[in-house]
């Protein structure tokens, strides 16, 4: 895998809320089209399963899974938020309504102090209601056909909020597919980003043991799996 020191990708099934068994018949056919390798076996453990493949890197292992962030508990949970940090929808609604008004109590001290939060940086809270400790609030960049430094940007996002997790002692982290919603990135080179700069900083020494990767659909789930293996 690119070089790196990594176990070859496992399938197995995880026990996660949010996702339909409609949801799971669907997964299945895409796995039947040979998108991932043909050791990533689906698996039906009734209506909670879902899909869940790992890869390790060093001592650090990295998940990639459906399911609703907001019901996986880590240490660290990362927000796709917007450069005002004044909540929105997708994720960031989502993570919101999660985590309760106490996030954006926080949030309206963080801008106090710092105004507006640029593309590819990221702010710390606590994590209210959510099973975590920390959110990191992270902004990706708007896509506009790649020629405005959006892959360094995004790449910076995910650097960013693992330096802060590692700063931290953080020893779980996930990450929801940044940028992909309304800022338009294109999923095929968003997940090859985001598994390229995971590996990357996964490489040196860190307190940080693993890090779930966690896609909304079945689809992007597919596309990832493509971007681990290639």
């Amino acid at each position: 895998m690119n070089g790196l020191s990594a176990r070859r990708l496992t399938s197995r099934v995880a026990k996660n809320p949010g996702l339909g068994y409609g949801a799971l018949r669907n997964a299945g056919e895409c796995y039947q089209d040979h998108a991932c390798p043909p050791d990533f076996g689906m698996h039906d453990d009734g209506p909670m399963a879902t899909k869940q493949s790992a890869f390790s890197i060093g001592s650090a292992e990295v998940e990639l899974l459906v399911g609703d962030i907001t019901k996986i508990a880590v240490d660290a949970i990362v927000n796709a938020a917007n450069s005002s940090l004044s909540g929105g929808g997708g994720v960031d609604g989502a993570i919101h309504r999660a985590a309760g008004p106490e996030l954006m109590r926080e949030l309206d001290v963080v801008r106090a102090r710092v105004g507006k939060c640029s593309a590819g940086s990221a702010v710390v809270t606590g994590a209210g209601k959510l099973p975590a400790r920390y959110v990191f609030h992270a902004v990706g960049p708007m896509y506009r056909g790649g020629g405005e430094r959006e892959r360094e940007l995004l790449w910076s996002c995910y650097k960013t909020c693992l330096d802060l997790a590692d700063e931290r002692q953080v020893h779980s982290i996930s990450f929801p597919s940044i940028s992909t919603g309304v800022y338009g990135y294109p999923i095929q080179e968003a997940a090859g980003i985001a598994i390229a700069a995971v590996r990357d900083w996964l490489a040196r020494p860190t307190s940080v043991r693993l890090v779930k990767l966690v896609q909304f659909s079945v689809a992007d789930h597919e596309v990832y799996c493509r971007a681990a293996v290639s």
